[in-house]
This record gives C-alpha cells, sequence and structure tokens, in this order.
C-alpha cells in the first residue's frame, strides 16, 4: 500500500515533555504526507524538563534499549533514511548522541540532523581528543542539515553537509477555539511569559523589567506559565516578588497545555520572552502568541529575529537588558492603538509564514529530495 512513499525512520523524543523539539517532533509526525512515510522510535531519556540534559543510571538502560528499537525499526520497516534532532552544546546529551549515532548511522544510506537546539558543532573541543574523533563519525557529513532559522550557528555547514536548509517551525491555528480579551479603560494590562522558569529563558530579566514597569505607575499583572528548573531558582524569584511587594501583580500559572495554555495566549496584552537560553533556536512560544495577534517583545538572540520584526510585530532588545525590556513594556503599554497595530501585524506574518501547513510541506520538499539526489 505504501510502497510508492519514501520511508524515513524518525528517531526523538516527543511530549512529555513539552519543550520545542518534542513539540515539533511530535507535529511532524502527525503531518499527512503525500510522498514520504514517516516511522518513529521514540527517545524516552526524559519525562519531565527538569531532567533533561542531565545525567542518570535509568538513561543508560533507556540509550541501550533505544539502539536496539532503532536496528529493530531499520530492517522492520526498511527505512533508507534517519532522521535525528542533535542535541544543543551540553556534555551529557552530546555523550548520548555519539554513543547512538556510532552504534546505529552506519545502517542507513543517508542521515538527517534537524538543529531544534543550535551550536553543537562547536562542542568537538570541549570533549577530551580521544572522543573527538567519535564525535566527526557521530554528526560529520549528513544528506541534509536543517535548522529553525538563518540567524541560528550553521551546525551543517561546520560538520560538512551535502545539503542545507532552513525550514521554520509551524503550529496549528487554534484562533477562535478559545475567548480573547484586551484590557478596556482602567483595567490592568496582562504581561504574559510562558517556557521552563530558568534564568537563560529571561525570567530574571523580566521580573527585573516589571518591578521598573509597575515603578513607573503602570497598571500591570505578570503571569508566568511553565515548570520551575529547580528548587533554588524558584525560591530566589518567590524572594524577589516578596521583597518588591509584587505578590498581588505576579502569578505563577504553573504549567498549561492544549486549550488552556492558548487561553492564556489569548487573553494577554503582550508577551514577553526575553531569552537567552544556551539552545534557543527559535521560539515557538513567539508563534502562539503572534496567532492571537498579541505584540511581542523579545531579545536579539538566535533565530528569534526570524520570527519578531524589530518594530513591526514588536520589539527585540538585547539579551540580559531588564531596562531595555521594562523601556518597550512601557511604550507598549501607553499606547492601545500601538499594541493593536502591531498585534494584528504578527498575526499577518504567523498566517504567512509559520503555520503547520507549511511546516509540513517544507519538511516533505527536503526530505523528498534526499530520494533525487
Amino acid at each position: 500500500m505504501h510502497t510508492h512513499r519514501y520511508r524515513i525512520l524518525v528517531v526523538g523524543q516527543t511530549p512529555p515533555p513539552f519543550g520545542g523539539q518534542a513539540v515539533m517532533i511530535e507535529k511532524l509526525l502527525l503531518g499527512r504526507f503525500e510522498h514520504i512515510l514517516l516511522f518513529h522510535v521514540r527517545m524516552a531519556f526524559s519525562e519531565d524538563m527538569e531532567s533533561v540534559g542531565k545525567f542518570a543510571f535509568r538513561k543508560v538502560w533507556v540509550l541501550f534499549t533505544t539502539i536496539l528499537h532503532i536496528w529493530w525499526a531499520r530492517f522492520r520497516w526498511r527505512t533508507p533514511v534517519l532522521y535525528y534532532p542533535p542535541s544543543g552544546p551540553n556534555k551529557v546529551p552530546v555523550l548520548r548522541d555519539i554513543v547512538l549515532l556510532c552504534a546505529t548511522r552506519w545502517l542507513f544510506r543517508k542521515v538527517v540532523f534537524h538543529f531544534h537546539a543550535g551550536g553543537v558543532s562547536t562542542f568537538a573541543p570541549a570533549l577530551p581528543s580521544a572522543l573527538r574523533p567519535l564525535f566527526r563519525y557521530a554528526y560529520g557529513r549528513p544528506a541534509l542539515a536543517i535548522r529553525t532559522a538563518p540567524q541560528n550557528p550553521d551546525d551543517g555547514l561546520a560538520l560538512g553537509a551535502a545539503r542545507n536548509v532552513v525550514v521554520p517551525n509551524g503550529i496549528e491555528d487554534v484562533r477562535g477555539r478559545v475567548p480573547e480579551r484586551r484590557a478596556g479603560p482602567g483595567e490592568p494590562l496582562v504581561i504574559l511569559f510562558t517556557g521552563v522558569l530558568i534564568p537563560s529563558k529571561g525570567v530574571r530579566v523580566l521580573l527585573q523589567a516589571f518591578h521598573t514597569v509597575v515603578s513607573s505607575g503602570v497598571d500591570a499583572r505578570l503571569q508566568l506559565m511553565g515548570k520551575w528548573g529547580d528548587a533554588g531558582f524558584e525560591a530566589e524569584v518567590r524572594g524577589f516578588v516578596t521583597e518588591h511587594g509584587l505578590e498581588a501583580r505576579v502569578e505563577f500559572l504553573g504549567v498549561k497545555r492544549d486549550l488552556e495554555k492558548f487561553a492564556c495566549f489569548a487573553a494577554c496584552d503582550i508577551f514577553c520572552f526575553p531569552s537567552y537560553f544556551e539552545a534557543e533556536s527559535f521560539g515557538l512560544v513567539l508563534a502562539e502568541a503572534m496567532q492571537f495577534a498579541k505584540p511581542v517583545v523579545s531579545t536579539q538572540w538566535r533565530g528569534i529575529p526570524s520570527v519578531v520584526s524589530d518594530g513591526v510585530n514588536g520589539y527585540l532588545v538585547p539579551i540580559q537588558a531588564p531596562d531595555a525590556v521594562a523601556d518597550r513594556l512601557v511604550q507598549l503599554a501607553g499606547d492601545p492603538a500601538l499594541r493593536i497595530t502591531m498585534g494584528e501585524a504578527g498575526r499577518r506574518i504567523f498566517q504567512e509564514r509559520f503555520t503547520l501547513n507549511a511546516f509540513h510541506r517544507a519538511m516533505e520538499r527536503e526530505l523528498m529530495a534526499l530520494f533525487e539526489q
């Protein structure tokens, strides 16, 4: 029935946890493609965000069984192409990749690397010299390298990819399925952040900026949606909120999913994402806010400028610059018409470039080209 379709084995994490990479692999697997047929071996090294990138003895067993599953899948489903999302520049996941890829990539005629996390190509010098040849074998010379934005590290070029392309992420358009709101006259402005609550996602920067915004006289509320990275940082953040008397203005929403999550996007006035995360490559949450016509404030970091056009659908500021974040938030807070104009521009950009259909079409085109070489 499917013999006319090109077969590809996708090896990757799907939710949980609900990080951007896992979400996009799930969306890829759910695509309806005319010319390619995807099979899946799920990586299950982490079931929550706290354990991502960290060593655990359980993961050694998972690594071994994942390799066995890949061997079985290669012959059971006759898949000549391996699709794999390399890790970011983090020691534990890089070592995992080296073991897994050295044990499996020789089975496949061609390998695709999709760099949802950026920067792994720079990590070789941090490894012991004995491991560097294995690093080169594991990651070197893929048939196709995909990154999510042109501003991201060009790992494909550095690793000698035969073909190197950019495919932006995309999400389904759920506007109209949840109620939307905007702050009316005399109502407090709602500023939303979504992501793992860790320093490099800009949480500390945002809180410092929000304190400045409130001190300037803006009536605003800050909502932070996501899971804490660790207990120590949670204590620090909650201490900051208490110290500056922000308890009535800052709300920690925890983890929200599906329509409950999108209802939070639809109910905010500004989306703020001051990330400088080490492996940031796209900022999927920005597109999630843009679909609801929300203006955004984010950073000049990695692939974020491919999503946010400074001065068009929001503002971009330098990383780790709370005063600059505060200035842009105050500007948007004081200009309801500007919020509407930028939000509508973001909605148009989303519809033109970041829909799930656009992502699926681009992925099928690039993957099909592997079989035409």
